[in-house]
């Protein structure tokens, strides 16, 4: 293991103290206070030393009562202490160098049923290491020089989280990305995913941290960052050209995603103005209009799952440009964008055979004329929730149950033109279903969950609230699919 093991920083580590210290500080609002019980190491012989430490779970099981840490004595010989039942959870008590025979034989039991952490290999401790937050992470630095080696090892700096509305992320992501570039100044080779979601203090100065320290960035999510700008986007997707997953939820100030100037003048004309870009999500972004996501299908020709929803300025002329500029997306979400019908539908058919997942819950102006253009040109689709569409009635049901034999799941809750008919086409052609959501239909009756029950022997959820449906109908779904959940407001069916 090695002398140094139990050590707290001598001054070859006090530089590295300091920056942990700091880490900890902006990532972790948990004070840290001094015992009062136990002397400090300034007034103390040079053979006893305190230690602070994270959580005592995650060293030694809380129920021990005497916990114990090994230390050194002046002499460099390890020397074992039982913790003051007095002193606080997180310290380790004062360490005297030469304990009697009593004490001796009453630590080596303790050991005996509860050996410290400290004698686990590195690779061992890594395991553990590798489990925590970043923010304990940072705290775990700070317990002695050998936690600090291992917990500033590269193969634990993969992906760094961050969470908190009071959180000061943008000290966080500087002090973090300073020290992670020691060994390769001025640039972090090992960081891929950077997640702060809900981290509202965030700004622009964290996202251009990331562009010039993290060139091999695959994955940034900023969900809730309402004070980002465009300008700290474009820096980051040009600086970061592995980028792959991109969430920005949420950040209503973003209107596209594009290449800065200086970027788009480096690239050939061979490349064009490309970002490596398959992940978007861009719910809640109210100030995206069809020019920013004619901007976003430019440049972002690889996209494969691309989520809007709530993106109420969009209308159908963006789709036409995303489906020709993107035609390799598989999941689509424009829910709640209002403005979206059945032009704009039929734009998205032109995805044909990639389309595995579409929802355009709330979109009023669609109905069975869209559905039906999704149904010709996409069969493999798996997922559509047209809930709130009251324009869709039984016609479209039964294109998308002739169309879509695969389809796996569907919700169609509050179209109050829905009805037994539809059900039943779906039931013939669609014996795959696992998922169906019918909600407020006020024109399904038993008969058509009969007809589903006795067909989809796969179900595993059906959603019937607010519907006019009989218990013996639910009794009879029960029955025939023993595995399916039944969401129903039925008192009578239990």
């Amino acid at each position: 293991m090695g002398a140094n093991n139990g050590k707290l920083y001598g001054s070859e580590g006090k530089g590295s103290s300091s920056i942990s210290s700091d880490i900890s500080s902006s990532t972790d609002h948990t004070p840290t206070r001094a015992p009062k019980n136990v002397a400090t190491s300034e007034g103390l012989d040079s053979s006893t030393r305190t230690l602070s430490t994270p959580s005592p779970g995650l060293i030694l099981p809380s129920k021990s009562s005497s916990l114990s840490s090994p230390a050194l004595s002046s002499n460099g010989h390890e020397t074992n202490s039982s913790s003051s039942s007095s002193a606080p959870p997180d310290t380790v008590a004062v360490v005297h160098p030469q304990p009697g025979a009593h004490t001796r034989s009453r630590q080596s039991k303790a050991h005996h049923h509860h050996p410290p952490i400290d004698v686990l290999p590195d690779h061992t401790l890594l395991q553990i290491l590798s489990h925590l937050p970043t923010n304990q992470l940072c705290r775990c630095a700070r317990v002695c020089r050998r936690w600090y080696n291992l917990a500033w090892d590269p193969r634990l700096w993969a992906t760094i989280r961050l969470t908190g509305e009071l959180l000061h992320v943008d000290r966080a992501i500087r002090v973090l990305t300073h020290r992670l570039c020691q060994d390769t100044p001025n640039v972090c080779l090992t960081l891929e995913t950077v997640m702060v979601n809900g981290c509202k203090r965030l700004t622009d100065r964290a996202l251009y941290v990331l562009a010039q320290c993290c060139p091999e960035l695959r994955r940034l999510e900023v969900a809730g960052c309402y004070n980002i700008s465009n300008e700290a986007v474009f820096e980051v997707v040009s600086r970061c050209p592995n980028l792959e997953h991109l969430n920005l939820s949420g950040c209503s100030k973003v209107t596209c995603i594009s290449l800065t100037q200086e970027a788009s003048l480096q690239l050939s004309p061979l490349h064009g103005q490309q970002i490596s870009i398959h992940f978007l999500d861009m719910t809640d972004c109210f100030s995206l209009e069809d020019e920013g996501l004619r901007t976003i299908a430019s440049h972002c020709p690889r996209l494969t799952h691309l989520y809007l929803r709530r993106c109420t300025r969009l209308t159908d002329e963006a789709l036409r440009h995303l489906a020709h500029h993107c035609p390799s997306i598989k999941e689509l979400s424009l829910s709640d964008c209002r403005l979206v019908g059945d032009f704009g539908l039929r734009e998205v058919a032109r995805l044909e055979g990639c389309l595995r997942y579409l929802s355009v819950a709330h979109c009023t102006r669609i109905t069975d004329v869209g559905v039906r253009y999704v149904a010709r040109y996409c069969p493999r689709l798996r997922y559509l929730n047209a809930r709130g569409c009251e324009g869709l009635t039984d016609h479209g049901l039964s294109h998308l149950a002739r169309s879509c034999p695969k389809l796996k799941s569907l919700d169609v809750g509050k179209c109050p033109l829905v009805s037994d008919s539809g059900l039943e086409q779906l039931a013939m052609y669609c014996q795959g279903l696992r998922r169906v959501s019918l909600r407020a239909c006020e024109s399904v009756t038993g008969r058509g969950l009969k007809a589903l029950a006795a067909n989809c022997c796969e179900l595993q959820l059906l959603n019937v609230q607010d519907c006019e449906v009989s218990p013996e109908a639910l009794r009879f779904v029960r029955r025939h699919c023993r595995r399916c959940i039944i969401e129903h407001t039925n008192p009578a069916f239990y």
